[in-house]
């Protein structure tokens, strides 16, 4: 898989951490930097959450790592771009589970919450994790979809 990595000012230094880490581990992955080197403090996380989706949408990514300072931010930025699904993941449960249920396609992380063995390990959970495609979750998905197309709680 091809994994996208991004971060905002407060995330630079855990993102290089785990591309370095990650890299190392040789789990087989193409790990791409798409910026936030922690040098400018205008790296806002709303605009590396566009640019991470946006390769995930053109294909240029399978799944992407997105870090701020709490993972929160980063995640309902995501949220907003159409087709991507993210949640800040602070343990492998979840960071797995959200693959595996959700479908989840971006795992964010906060780098003022997590350390960086926790975060290796959530990153490591979420790219061994795949989607179960089981009829349950493909339905709960439908639904998710239908609040997507619909912009309203009433998507359903």
């Amino acid at each position: 898989m091809r994994i996208a990595f991004a971060a905002d000012h407060a995330g630079a230094a855990l993102k290089e951490d785990l591309l370095g880490r990650l890299g190392a581990a040789g789990l087989g992955h193409e790990l791409v930097d798409l910026g936030g080197d922690g040098s400018d403090p205008t790296d806002d996380y709303p605009d590396l959450a566009v640019r991470l989706g946006a390769a995930i949408l053109a294909g240029s990514a399978d799944r992407g790592i997105l870090i701020c300072g709490s993972g929160v931010g980063a995640s309902v930025a995501a949220n907003k771009i159409r087709g991507i699904r993210a949640a800040v993941c602070h343990d492998t449960y979840s960071a797995h589970q959200g693959v595996e249920h959700d479908d989840m396609n971006v795992l964010t992380l906060g780098a003022r919450v997590i350390g960086a063995e926790p975060a290796f390990e959530c990153a490591v959970a979420f790219l061994n994790a795949r989607f179960s495609g089981e009829e349950r979750h493909r339905r709960r998905l439908a639904k998710v979809a239908a609040i997507e197309q619909s912009g309203t709680a009433g998507g359903t």
